[in-house]
C-alpha cells in the first residue's frame, strides 16, 4: 500500500514538474516572439594602399595596429631621381618662354613693316609661324612641368581615409612598383554586420530599422556584453542558400536574404571577422503607441 502511494507520490511530482518547465518553455517562447535573433560577423572595408609612382622606399611611418588620420603621411619613396627632373623641367619652362617672347617681339616689330613692303610679306609669314611653334612649346614644356611635379608629389604616400593598419606588406629599402601594396588598411567607417534572414521572417524587416549588436566579449566597466546600436541598411532581393560559415545540419539546405546592418556607434574593439548577434525588436515604436491607445 504504501508503494503504491510513494509510486502515485512520485507520479504526480513528475507531471507537476512537466507541467511547470512546460509553462515557462511557453511562456518563454511567447516573451521572445516579438524580437528576432540574428547572428553574423563584423565586416570592415579594406583598402590597399600604394604608390602612383615606382621607386626605393625610404620610409615607414606606420607599424600594424596603428590607427592613421586622413591626409596622414605614411609612406616616403627615395624622390632624388623625381626632384631633378621636375628641376630639369622647370628650366625647359623657363628656356622655352625666353623663346616664346623673343618670337612674339619679333612678330610684332616687323610685322606692320610688311605694309609698306620694308619686308617682305614671306618674312613676316615665318616670323608668325615661329611665333606659335615657340607658344606650342612653351605649352609643352609647362604641361610636362605639371606632369614631372605629380610624380614628384606621388613619392609620399597619404592615408586616403581614417583607419587602422593591418598589414604592413614592405620594408624600408625594398623596390616598388606603381600600384604595388605597401600597406593594407582597415577603414573605421563605415562598420556593418552580415547576417541572414529566413524567408519567414523577411516580412517583419525594413530598411533603417533600429537593431541591437552585441559582442561576445564581456565589458569589463558593466560586466555584459558590449552592445552597440546599429539600423538595417541593406536587404539583398535575391535568396541564397545558407552560407557555409554559418551551416548547421537543420539549416543547411534553407533559402536565407542577407542582410547587411550598419553600427552607428563604432569604437576600436569592432574588429574584422567578428562574431556578433544582432537582435530586432519586431515591434515598432508606432504600433507600441498604437496598441497602448487602443487599450486605454
Amino acid at each position: 500500500m504504501k508503494k503504491k502511494i510513494l509510486v502515485l507520490v512520485l507520479i504526480f511530482l513528475i507531471l507537476l514538474i512537466s507541467g511547470i518547465c512546460i509553462f515557462f518553455y511557453n511562456s518563454s517562447k511567447k516573451g521572445n516572439s516579438n524580437e528576432l535573433t540574428l547572428y553574423g560577423n563584423i565586416e570592415i572595408r579594406q583598402v590597399d594602399l600604394s604608390f602612383q609612382v615606382a621607386g626605393l622606399v625610404s620610409k615607414l611611418l606606420k607599424e600594424e595596429g596603428d590607427t592613421v588620420k586622413k591626409g596622414e603621411l605614411i609612406a616616403v619613396l627615395d624622390e632624388k631621381d623625381y626632384d631633378a627632373n621636375f628641376k630639369k623641367a622647370e628650366a625647359e619652362v623657363e628656356r622655352t618662354l625666353a623663346i616664346q617672347k623673343d618670337a612674339s617681339d619679333k612678330y610684332n616689330r616687323y610685322a606692320p613693316l610688311a605694309d609698306d613692303n620694308t619686308v617682305s610679306k614671306q618674312e613676316v609669314e615665318s616670323l608668325y609661324n615661329a611665333q606659335n611653334k615657340a607658344n606650342a612649346d612653351y605649352k609643352a614644356a609647362a604641361a610636362n612641368k605639371d606632369y614631372l611635379s605629380n610624380q614628384l608629389k606621388y613619392t609620399k604616400l597619404y592615408a586616403p581615409e581614417d583607419g587602422i593598419v593591418m598589414i604592413r606588406v614592405v620594408e624600408p629599402g625594398s623596390n616598388v612598383s606603381k600600384g604595388q601594396p605597401v600597406y593594407t588598411m582597415a577603414k573605421t567607417n563605415p562598420v556593418w554586420v552580415r547576417v541572414y534572414v529566413n524567408e519567414t521572417d523577411l516580412g517583419n524587416i525594413k530598411y533603417g530599422q533600429e537593431v541591437n549588436v552585441y559582442t561576445d566579449t564581456i565589458n569589463p566597466n558593466t560586466g555584459k556584453k558590449r552592445e552597440y546600436k546599429g539600423q538595417i541598411g541593406y536587404i539583398s532581393p535575391v535568396a541564397e542558400f545558407t552560407p557555409k560559415t554559418v551551416q548547421s545540419t537543420d539549416i543547411r539546405t534553407d533559402l536565407v536574404y542577407r542582410v547587411r546592418v550598419y553600427i552607428n556607434d563604432t569604437d576600436e574593439y569592432l574588429r574584422q571577422g567578428m562574431p556578433v548577434t544582432v537582435k530586432v525588436d519586431l515591434i515598432s515604436k508606432d504600433n507600441k503607441d498604437n496598441n497602448a491607445n487602443g487599450n486605454n
